[in-house]
């Protein structure tokens, strides 16, 4: 069983050390700093430079197609023998975006309202960033089943930082 674990990123280094992960998945501001844990290598960590944004801001780096292929492209290439941790600064939006989005590329067959609710069973607070969530439905020939998931799960619980959690794939 292949399992996802999804943090902020307060929680990297202990979130990697306690789940054993292999591979890391960042997704952060362009001037926020991530230490990597030194278990992990440069080769098994995929770091996104975005902002947690929807929409085209000043200053801001929206969610772009090569963002989510790069995602893509990393997950399928994961080998799934350990854990892959997936984190964002606060580990609500980015992080539970690209997991759900993993969650829909590694497990084709599953239906998208089964990912999203398990999502939120797994994690009260996770709000998916929606433009993160649309385009992958878009590369992933979805036909906008991924965003109606996502938004029949709605907002999360307002919190300033998601609590740690993992997302099965099957």
């Amino acid at each position: 069983m292949s399992i996802l674990h999804v943090c902020p990123l307060s929680r990297l280094h202990s979130t990697v050390e306690e789940t054993g992960a292999s591979h890391i998945v960042t997704l952060i501001g362009a001037n926020t700093a991530v230490e990597r844990p030194v278990c992990i290598s440069a080769e098994r960590h995929l770091f996104i430079t975005v902002s947690d944004i929807a929409e085209p801001a000043d200053g801001m780096i929206v969610p772009a197609h090569s963002h989510v292929e790069q995602l893509l492209a990393f997950v399928r290439g994961w080998d799934r023998a350990a854990p892959m941790v997936i984190h964002c600064y606060a580990g609500i939006s980015r992080s539970t975006a690209a997991a759900f989005i993993a969650a829909c590329a590694l497990a084709p067959q599953r239906e998208e309202d089964l990912i999203a609710r398990r999502l939120r069973e797994a994690s009260p607070s996770a709000t998916p960033n929606s433009r993160l969530v649309s385009v992958a439905d878009q590369l992933l020939c979805r036909e906008g089943r991924m965003v109606a998931a996502v938004t029949g799960i709605g907002r999360g619980a307002l919190a300033s930082e998601g609590r740690p959690f993992a997302l099965e794939i099957n």
